[in-house]
């Protein structure tokens, strides 16, 4: 996985130090001068592997400008690119999480980056008092697509100028539920990691998406299972870019989104990287914490996938021809039966009809089969009960996933054409 770093500052760069020429921390470098800090956690692991981090470690290697005079709590980054239809749930779920403990603008900050919209985001975004709205810096041509996503240089034009001890990157489509984000945090510091991130519950509407996000997020649940996922001892990452939060002293270690500029699945990507520098990684189901509706109508929905699957599922191709089997098992089985008990055989009748009940009951083990992996999906009952019907999309999907990927070797989003 090719890394990129920021434009940080070298190790005895001026700005780095005061005027007298003691230590001033880099956004996300510890005071070499403090004491052994209370969270030791996460660093300490990565310490015991032999990598450099916490106090003492070399300052300036993400961030381009001296640390703030004093952190606050957290700074919570939305990046944004004509998201009109959610943009203001959102925002109103976060504001409404400022209180006499935790009050935005003081304890914490929160940045729209609005990437260059063409609808009434940024309008949206200003509406809202305490929100700081800025715009994704402009990249040269011929680096959107290919050196950077929009996402990501969005995400790293807020985070650069961040002033939270947490960082925490969520998307415009989701709604956070009250005290969520202190809840978060205070997970995150109980579990001494320093990444933590939630699978929201994904709200869907319409046919396609009931039917389909079942059989999409049961394969993800069996494929990156959170306790697996979790375990600092297992090498499968997974995180969701609908809700990250990082340790600020983690999120410089791991390079920031520069590291990941280029990665269209760049969720993901960061919680591998957590993993290979043993920040500490919690990942975990949070319909308690945080919902989301990721499309808006099936054109999106279809687009986004055809973005996505091939990225989180290696096997795309082979998992498509077994989805594909799964429907006409499901189908298929119970017609075929149903012509041996209907057939008039002479003689051979009871054998046929034999056979019939045989293949009910492989089809009945085929139907257990697969409600017991879409169960893991954590869809409601109704959603999973009618998921058989969009195993076909599910299997198209896959495959078109697949041959963007693999042989177009492009994919588009949002009106913007990537090379993965």
């Amino acid at each position: 996985m090719t890394e990129r770093m920021g434009h940080g500052m070298a190790p005895g760069d001026k700005a780095g130090r005061g005027e007298t020429g003691d230590w001033k921390p880099v956004l996300g470098i510890g005071d070499p001068r403090e004491g052994a800090s209370a969270r030791l956690d996460w660093r300490e692991r990565a310490a015991n592997a032999g990598l450099s981090t916490g106090p003492g470690s070399v300052p300036g290697t993400v961030f381009d400008q001296p640390e703030p005079e004093e952190l606050i709590e957290l700074t919570v980054i939305v990046p944004a690119r004509n998201e009109e239809d959610c943009l203001g749930a959102c925002l109103e779920s976060l504001v409404s999480q400022s209180e006499d403990i935790f009050e935005l603008g003081k304890d914490w900050d929160l940045i729209v980056v609005d990437d260059h919209s063409t609808d009434r985001t940024a309008e949206i975004a200003r509406s809202f008092a305490g929100v700081t709205v800025i715009e994704a810096e402009k990249l040269e041509p011929g680096q959107l697509g290919r050196e950077w996503t929009g996402k990501n240089n969005a995400i790293w034009t807020a985070a650069r100028r961040a002033r939270g001890r947490w960082l925490l990157f969520t998307d415009a489509d989701t709604i956070h539920e009250p005290g969520g984000l202190r809840h978060a945090m205070h997970e995150a510091e109980r579990r001494k990691v320093g990444m933590l991130s939630y699978s929201p519950r994904q709200i869907v509407k319409g046919f396609a998406q009931r039917a389909l996000m079942p059989l999409v997020f049961c394969e993800l649940a069996l494929a990156y299972p959170p306790a697996k996922v979790s375990d600092p001892a297992q090498r499968i990452a997974a995180a969701n870019g609908q809700f990250l939060l990082v340790d600020r002293e983690a999120y410089r270690k791991l390079g920031g989104h520069a590291s990941v500029a280029g990665k269209v699945l760049e969720d993901v990507e960061l919680a591998v990287l957590a993993k290979r520098r043993r920040v500490g990684l919690r990942f975990r189901y949070a319909d308690d914490i945080v919902s989301a509706r990721m499309y808006r109508t099936t054109a999106a929905m279809v687009e986004g996938w055809t973005k996505n699957l091939k990225l989180l599922f290696n096997n795309a191709l082979t998992l498509a021809i077994f989805r594909a089997l799964d429907f006409f098992l499901l189908f298929g089985l119970p017609a075929l039966a149903w012509e041996l008990w209907n057939a008039r055989l002479g003689a051979h009748g009871l054998e046929w009809l034999g056979a019939g009940w045989i293949l009910a009951l492989l089809w009945l083990r085929t139907l257990f089969r697969f409600y017991r992996r879409v169960a893991k999906s954590n869809f409601p009952f109704l959603d999973c009960a009618i998921s058989p019907l969009g195993l076909p999309l599910f299997v198209v999907l896959l495959y078109r996933s697949w041959f963007q990927h693999r042989i177009l070797k492009r994919v588009s989003w949002k009106g913007r054409s990537y090379t993965p």
